[in-house]
């Protein structure tokens, strides 16, 4: 035989034996061993998406949501979600929620309308949810049809004013949190915005909420510095990515989608936001300061009506528009000048006009949070308690607005200096922060 076929069959003989070998191996070892593990799958976990925006649209409707709250006071519901609703368009929703990581099954949503909405076709609108049992809920969202797989696109909303047993004895951060709702239209008037918030802060304040959907460079910056100190809490509102707003209250007059650029929705979400962290919230415009007449500051006054009135949640206080009208210097005397800021000095506005109180007169509210569950501008929808009326020579509103769509004559207008009682105080905070502005030199 010669040697290539010796090669061959030397190479045959091994691969037969190698077979047997390797078969004898086998059945000799426990099967425990020879077992190859599945590839573990992942858990169906969730949050898939959570949604970081303000404002964020409902799949499959013409509904925007924008914040979730613990909210119990309502017997057999444990969440509200706050939104934005096309009022021709209400149809079912299921909650689904986030337990620890784990989907739940859906719960039916209960819709609850406010009651004002002004004629626009969108209206402020809550989802109240029940969590399921056993459920350790951290984000929610709603389906237009049950199930799970529905949720994958729909972004989901973190659920805030979670309480724990620690966190319910703890003393509340603030004692007064000032809501202020709209800033839109390119708004820059600094000096005004200026001298409020440091009104406010003389007063007691301890925190303002802003909702901005567009504000002038100047005023821009001013508010950036006191976001940085932690004054104020800048909230984006681009309603206007969404919506077409209007720039009025009432639908009839002015059209458009939605009142005031959404300013009901942004003042009940502004309640929510300061439910567990400010003994007070004050309702009110960004012209406006509910100032006190027979105290010095908010805490004297509250205390003293909170006392006196102990089931009230709800106080109302009148407004009092103070128009621009000429200020006579020699008479009052001189006014500090801030040249080159934008805005106008409200230090000059001594003039009062009368409320009519024979028709319809407006109030804003200084309320307790958690006493009350939906409000519109000048008074609350629903609650719990009762509302008081503050007599206007305890407090008032000091309205100053840009314009005014009558003047009266001056002699039909009461002096009232009372913004002037702070200037000594009001002065060193204000030029501090109009010279970190860049805006005084």
């Amino acid at each position: 035989m010669d040697k290539p076929k010796c090669v061959r069959w030397a190479f045959f003989f091994l691969l037969i034996f190698m077979f047997f070998f390797i078969l004898w191996i086998t059945e000799r070892t426990p099967g425990t061993y020879r077992m190859i593990p599945p590839p573990h799958q992942a858990p169906y976990t969730c949050p898939f998406q959570i949604s970081e925006r303000s404002i964020t649209p409902l799949n499959n409707t013409k509904h925007l949501l924008v914040s979730a709250y613990m909210d119990q006071r309502v017997n057999g519901l444990d969440v509200r979600i706050i939104g934005i609703f096309k009022r021709d368009s209400i149809q079912k929703l299921h909650c689904v929620f986030c337990c620890a990581g784990k989907l739940s099954s859906t719960t039916p949503g209960t819709i609850l309308q406010h009651s004002d909405n002004f004629g626009f076709p969108y209206v402020t609108t809550d989802v109240m949810c029940q969590i399921p049992q056993n459920c350790n809920a951290t984000h929610v969202n709603l389906l237009t049809q049950p199930g799970k797989d529905r949720l994958v696109d729909q972004p989901c909303l973190p659920i805030r004013n979670k309480r724990s047993n620690g966190k319910e004895k703890e003393k509340l951060q603030f004692n007064f949190t000032v809501c202020i709702s709209n800033l839109f239209g390119d708004y820059n008037n600094v000096l005004q915005v200026a001298q409020t918030l440091e009104m406010y802060r003389l007063l007691g304040v301890d925190r303002v909420v802003i909702y901005n959907t567009t504000c002038g460079p100047d005023l821009d910056r001013l508010l950036q510095i006191y976001s940085e100190e932690g004054f104020v809490e800048m909230v984006p509102w681009p309603i206007d990515q969404h919506l077409n707003p209007s720039r009025g209250w009432l639908f009839s007059q002015s059209g458009g989608d939605v009142h005031y650029f959404g300013q009901l929705t942004t003042l009940n979400e502004c309640i929510y936001r300061s439910m567990d962290r400010s003994r007070y919230v004050l309702l009110n415009d960004i012209d406006e300061i509910i100032m006190p007449y027979k105290h010095n500051n908010l805490t004297s006054l509250m205390d003293v009506l909170q006392q006196q009135h102990p089931n009230k949640g709800v106080f109302l206080i009148e407004n009092h528009i103070f128009p621009k009208k000429p200020f006579n210097e020699s008479k009052w005397g001189p006014l500090p000048r801030w040249r080159g800021v934008p805005g106008f000095n409200i230090l000059d506005r001594i003039y009062k006009e009368e409320p009519d109180r024979t028709i319809y007169h407006p109030h804003k509210m200084i309320v307790q949070p958690r006493m009350v569950q939906q409000t519109s501008v000048h008074e609350v929808l629903k609650m719990i308690g009762q509302m008081f009326k503050v007599p206007p020579d305890v407090c008032r509103i000091i309205h100053s607005p840009i314009s005014t769509p009558t003047q009266r004559p001056l002699e039909q207008l009461h002096v009232d200096t009372r913004l002037r009682d702070f200037t000594e105080q009001l002065l060193p905070g204000l030029n501090k922060v109009l010279r970190e502005a860049g805006l005084l030199t």
